[in-house]
């Protein structure tokens, strides 16, 4: 294959990210990108030289593409991803990946069924840290784990809506708690509670502002993760603790704590242009190994986050290999 020939299905928000990695890739090409406000499109047409549409069936129907990176709100996806593959075009879903289980698990389906390269966008396991942690948790027995999302509320008039994001655990601490199945192996029960404590003077917002949510491993280990937006500064991470160790990601930090010696290694690299480096090069060598997060591990990460928000309103504890 020549130069991956590269689209995109909305364009603000994190595919401006994206779409400045692509450019930046000697092995791609942006040939055209998609958004239903025709201002925003033609604007990034622009400045990445490429073909503008507000119908992104007209762009499947009209260009010859490899790869799409679908980058809609999660309220968005509609049958997309569906009629994506249906042409045999590679794809690069961000998270959440949606909002409805049902239709998630349906499209995984569609997807492995097309044989087409597939990631989700858990752009954290691509931190080179993150493969250390991975890497060095792999032979330990993990006890607990803890993680952590807690930020500044959004101003993004979906965001404020359930119904549209799914509240700030679907949509922004789902980072976390992928990363802690990603390490930790995958999550059997959740439990949570949730409550808008602060926030309530934010117009139209019906989302909770302070999350917390326990978990079972299928491993045995538990786990808990917090979430909330109510602080002015930026905080993430998680621990792993065994007997005599303790594995910290703190940011992009990693931190390695032993009876007999502490290790501290500073990622040294970007996680996104990483991600984007390696879906590109995927994709050229169809290579489906070389993704760290498919589609289907999109689903999995969104099913604990959907029971989650189940477990909030129930007052259940939700066994993930029933829920649905």
């Amino acid at each position: 294959m020549g130069k991956v020939k590269v689209a995109f299905i909305g364009v603000g928000g994190i595919a401006t990210a994206h779409l400045n990695n692509i450019a930046q890739n000697e092995q791609a090409d942006i040939v055209a990108v998609c958004d239903i406000s025709q201002e925003n499109a033609q604007k990034q047409g622009k400045v990445f030289s490429a073909k503008s549409y507000t119908n992104y069936k007209d762009m499947l129907n009209q260009e010859k593409l490899d790869a799409i990176y679908v980058c809609v709100p999660p309220f968005a996806h509609g049958d997309i991803e569906e009629n994506i593959v249906e042409k045999g075009i590679h794809l690069l879903v961000e998270k959440p990946i949606e909002l409805n289980l049902d239709k998630a698990v349906a499209k995984s389906e569609v997807i492995r069924a097309s044989g087409v390269i597939n990631a989700s966008g858990y752009c954290l396991r691509y931190l080179d840290t993150v493969q250390k942690a991975k890497s060095y948790l792999a032979d330990k027995q993990i006890a607990m784990v803890r993680g952590h999302y807690i930020s500044g509320f959004v101003d993004t008039p979906w965001y404020r809506v359930q119904s549209q994001s799914g509240g700030q655990l679907v949509e922004q601490a789902t980072h976390t708690l992928d990363t802690m199945s990603y390490l930790a192996g995958d999550i059997k029960q959740v439990y949570a509670d949730m409550s808008l404590k602060v926030m309530h003077d934010i117009d139209h917002i019906d989302i909770p502002d302070v999350t917390s949510v326990n978990v079972t491993f299928e491993s045995g280990a538990v786990g808990h993760l917090d979430s909330s937006f109510t602080q002015p500064d930026h905080r993430m991470g998680a621990e792993f603790l065994g007997r005599d160790f303790r594995v910290e990601l703190n940011g992009t930090d990693l931190t390695i704590v032993e009876k007999e010696r502490t290790i501290h290694k500073q990622s040294e690299v970007n996680f996104l242009e990483e991600e984007d480096r390696i879906f590109i090069e995927a994709v050229r060598t169809n290579n489906q190994d070389l993704i760290h997060a498919s589609y289907d591990d999109g689903v999995k990460t969104l099913a604990a986050s959907l029971a989650a928000n189940h477990s909030h309103k129930t007052n259940e504890i939700i066994q993930l290999d029933t829920f649905q």
